[in-house]
C-alpha cells in the first residue's frame, strides 16, 4: 500500500438519468414534509392546539391524539437529515439502487406518520419497513465513500 501522499486526485464523475432519480426523491421528500406538516396544522385548528405550543397537555380531551401527530411529523423531521446525506452520498455511485432505497424510506414514513395520526403509539410500527430502505442507502454510501478513497 502506498503511504506517501502526494498532490490530491482529482476525481470527476458524470451524472446519469438516474442521477435525475436520487434528485426527483429528495424533491419529493419535501412533499412528504409538506403533507405531514398540512396534518399537524389540521390537528391544531381542529384540537384548538395554538402557536407557540408544540405539544397539547395530556389532560385535554384530545391531547394525546394531536401529540401523537405531532410527534409523526416531529420524529421524521429528526431523522431527516440522516435520510438526505445516505441518498445523497449513495447517489454519487449507485443513484438507482439508492434511489429505490430512498423511495422505500419515504413510503415507510407515510405509514408511520399514518399510524401514529391514529391516536395509537403503537401503530406507527407499521412504517418501520422505511428501515430497509435507510439500510440500503447506507451501504451505497459507504460503498461510494470507500470506491472514493480507494480511487
Amino acid at each position: 500500500m502506498n503511504t506517501s501522499f502526494g498532490a490530491p486526485k482529482l476525481l470527476t464523475f458524470v451524472l446519469s438519468r438516474e442521477h435525475g432519480l436520487a434528485a426527483g426523491v429528495a424533491i419529493s421528500s419535501w412533499v412528504v414534509l409538506q403533507y405531514m406538516g398540512m396534518g399537524v396544522m389540521r390537528a391544531r385548528k381542529e384540537f384548538h392546539v395554538e402557536y407557540p405550543k408544540l405539544y397539547a397537555n395530556e389532560s385535554d380531551v384530545n391531547g394525546k391524539k394531536f401529540n401523537c401527530i405531532q410527534r409523526g411529523h416531529q420524529n421524521t423531521l429528526e431523522v431527516y437529515p440522516e435520510f438526505l446525506l445516505m441518498l445523497g452520498l449513495g447517489s454519487i455511485k449507485y443513484p438507482l439502487v439508492s434511489s429505490i432505497g430512498g423511495t422505500i424510506w419515504l413510503l415507510g414514513r407515510i405509514v408511520f406518520f399514518q399510524g401514529y395520526s391514529s391516536g395509537q403509539p403503537e401503530k406507527r410500527r407499521y412504517g418501520s419497513f422505511a428501515y430497509f430502505g435507510l439500510f440500503t442507502m447506507m451501504g451505497c454510501a459507504i460503498k461510494s465513500i470507500y470506491d472514493l478513497i480507494r480511487a
